[in-house]
């Protein structure tokens, strides 16, 4: 009897610039939505700046954002298995954060 072998999954190649591979730091997230799509705003805050601006926005489907949120949760999971609980302070009265 002949084995039926599925399809190997194509394999993609993924490029980074070199600003990009820089990243940037944010301390900031804001996040909405709609029907279809989650767009979730990266900014930093400056101590004392009565302002601040998005420093990248993105926008995804619904079932892509809670595929990241899992994987978010396996890295944490993983981080602080290898370095130990990550202490979440409460809240400063100046709101800086995560919100949705």
């Amino acid at each position: 009897m002949e084995e039926i072998k599925s399809p190997a999954a194509p394999q993609i190649q993924i490029e980074i610039d070199e600003a990009t591979a820089q990243g940037i730091y944010m301390n900031l997230a804001m996040i909405g939505h709609t029907e279809n799509e989650i767009v979730i705003d990266f900014i930093f805050i400056q101590p004392q700046a009565p302002k601040a601006k998005v420093r990248s926005r993105v926008i995804t489907s619904p079932s892509h954002a809670k595929r990241l949120a899992v994987a978010l949760q396996d890295n944490i999971a993983k981080y602080e298995a290898r370095f130990g609980e990550i202490k979440v302070h409460a809240e400063p009265e100046k709101k800086v954060g995560f919100y949705n």
